[in-house]
């Protein structure tokens, strides 16, 4: 009779496990992929080309004259016509040349990554306070970010339903979570274009 009810009382307690289990809600949601693809995160991408193009011109333009001039310096290096010290000091103004264009590119580097946090934060936020709303409003008790999620049922899914809810204006700021309610952390930005190198500094000229 013991052993009998040892078994039962084991089984009620699992059962109860499974039945919670049961009870408890789950959805999943891709936070980049809904801040990228609502209305305002295509503007935003737009925007963000937009300006990483204009550097990339600007770049390429000051690579472009950094290169002829190296190629100069390297011929009349070969042609021995140009009188050693102004070779030299050409090579000195080269070198740093191509410093301050490394300098440059990655300032354009750190102003891309700035104006992607001035832009996207206010988009991740509001994404939130939508996770939030509908938890609140299916009785959702976690709402996972599915990059951490290896399985899942495709119903489980709530991005493409946060992007609607954004682009209808219901992304707003939504009413305070419950007490110890956590926030996933804000997903990487479209990474910073990678600038171009600068030039290599063109070899020093040997002396005759």
């Amino acid at each position: 009779m013991l052993a009998a009810a040892l078994v039962a009382g084991v089984g009620g307690f699992f059962a109860a496990e499974e039945t919670a289990a049961a009870q408890s809600k789950i959805a999943v949601i891709d936070v980049r992929r809904a801040m990228l693809e609502t209305e305002e995160g295509l503007r935003v991408q737009a925007t963000l080309k937009k300006l990483f193009d204009s550097r990339q011109v600007e770049l390429d333009a000051k690579q472009q004259k950094l290169q002829a001039e190296k190629e100069s310096l390297e011929k009349d290096a070969q042609n021995k016509k140009v009188p050693q010290e102004q070779l030299q000091r050409r090579f000195e103004t080269l070198q740093k040349q191509a410093a301050e264009l490394q300098a440059i590119a990655m300032e354009y580097q750190r102003e891309m990554q700035r104006k992607e946090t001035e832009m996207t934060t206010p988009i991740y936020q509001r994404i939130i306070g939508i996770v939030r709303r509908i938890a609140a409003q299916d009785g959702y008790e976690i709402i996972l970010e599915k990059a951490s999620v290896p399985y899942m049922r495709a119903d489980l899914e709530i991005t493409d339903r946060a992007i609607q809810m954004y682009n209808s204006g219901q992304g707003g700021d939504a009413a305070p979570g419950k007490p110890g309610a956590t926030q996933p952390g804000k997903p990487a930005t479209p990474a910073a274009p990678a600038a171009p190198p600068a030039a290599a500094p063109a070899p020093a000229p040997k002396k005759k």
